[in-house]
């Protein structure tokens, strides 16, 4: 049987789903939130967003659906760029559940943030991973250009 691949808007009525695929995401990458961390961006990805314009910094988000079952999100969120008169989006967090690699989902999930810049005016769509995800760089080299960035913090 053929998987029905549906990309939707994750929804106030996704808690427990995305819950689940967040944290498989955050466990992935050897970390972890709290709770209010858990509440706080939920709240934020589906909180009231400007219908008639772009609520930029404010998180946003999608689900796959395989069959009807959460496979994978994504995060991402408009900003502005001193180089650029449009604002950027940068894709924070990509996660496809482990039986659900290599079937497409991160590719949806990517074209469909890429989809949705392009309605909302921003063109430039970015995004980092570590080093050593060597199987999401396979899809990230066919699907985006590698910079040279290196990327520090505090």
């Amino acid at each position: 049987m053929a998987r029905q691949i549906e990309i939707r808007p994750i929804a106030a009525s996704d808690e427990a789903e995305w819950r689940g695929l967040w944290t498989g995401y955050l466990e992935f990458y050897e970390s972890s939130v709290s709770e209010e961390v858990y509440q706080t961006t939920f709240a934020r990805l589906t909180g009231p967003h400007a219908e008639d314009e772009i609520s930029f910094y404010e998180p946003r988000g999608f689900l796959a659906l395989a069959n009807g079952v959460p496979v994978g999100l994504v995060h991402y969120f408009y900003h502005r760029h001193c180089w650029k008169v449009e604002h950027v989006c940068y894709l924070q967090d990509l996660y496809a559940a482990p039986e659900a690699r290599g079937t497409g989902i991160g590719r949806k999930l990517i074209e469909a943030v890429y989809a949705q810049a392009d309605r909302d005016g921003c063109p430039g769509v970015y995004w980092t991973t570590q080093e050593f995800n060597a199987t999401a760089r396979q899809l990230y080299d066919r699907i985006g250009t590698l910079t040279p960035f290196i990327k520090y913090s505090r």
